[in-house]
């Protein structure tokens, strides 16, 4: 049985992926900031059927949450075969360019590059003993520069200074991970599960998280012959999902 472990998943998309992955005869470990509501999303799980999952305290901006997660996981297991850095935070609204505070950026890429770099660094040494390791970022299409730069794009007027720069970042740290990880079985990859309807965006999108955590879990799950090292949104590109950074 392979073992993931998902960021911030007691609800939304991370718990939808948890549900998915499961589906497939995963164990999950469903990483939450508040343990009650962790065990909760366990609860459901378990009601629903799936009964290889487990709460764990995960605060991704805190680096002793990390490492008393990572001795978690390690009581159970010696190998992780997921990371699924889903926890994420959109640092609110609005957010110019000339009036978001330093302190709001500082805010947000605390959990969405910093706490994606946490996680990825502490827990290498259990996905190093997988024989497929998978690393899923998950991202936005939203956060593509090349897109952002484009007036025909069906989302150029729609900036976010703060949210859009942290993830842009943390594609960064995508590429650069996959690029040292290339000569190795890991995939790494940056993947957006959608415009979707959430707590995280006021429930104002038009896709619903059965189709995040589809796409989520699809690049969890790929195998040897998958793609590493690339931005993926099927939303955007049906076709292949590759799309511009």
């Amino acid at each position: 049985m392979k073992i993931a472990l998902i960021t911030g998943a007691n609800k939304g998309i991370g718990f939808e992926t948890a549900k998915q992955l499961l589906e497939n005869g995963y164990f999950v470990f469903i990483g939450s900031r508040d343990i009650d509501n962790g065990e909760s999303a366990v609860e459901q799980l378990k009601k629903a059927g799936f009964a290889h999952t487990e709460a764990i305290q995960l605060d991704v901006t805190d680096a002793g949450s990390v490492e008393k997660a990572k001795s978690a996981v390690r009581s159970k297991t010696d190998v992780l075969d997921v990371l699924i850095n889903n926890a994420g935070i959109n640092g609110g609204m609005p957010q110019a360019a000339l009036e978001a505070p330093v302190e709001s950026f500082q805010k947000v890429l605390d959990t969405n590059l910093y706490g994606v770099i946490r996680m990825t660094q502490t827990f290498m040494d259990l996905l190093r003993k997988s024989e497929e390791p998978r690393i899923v970022n998950v991202s936005s299409s939203g956060c593509s520069l090349t897109l952002h730069s484009d007036p025909d794009w069906i989302y150029y007027s729609h900036k976010a200074a703060v949210y859009t720069a942290s993830k842009a970042a943390m594609n960064m740290y995508t590429i650069n991970l996959a690029y040292e990880l290339r000569d190795t079985p890991f995939k790494v990859n940056a993947v957006c599960p959608g415009f979707v309807a959430t707590d995280f965006n006021n429930h104002r999108g038009t896709g619903t998280v059965e189709e995040g955590g589809k796409r989520i879990a699809k690049y969890a799950m790929i195998g040897q012959d998958g793609p590493t090292g690339k931005f993926i949104s099927e939303e955007y590109n049906p076709e292949t999902g590759e799309t511009p950074w």
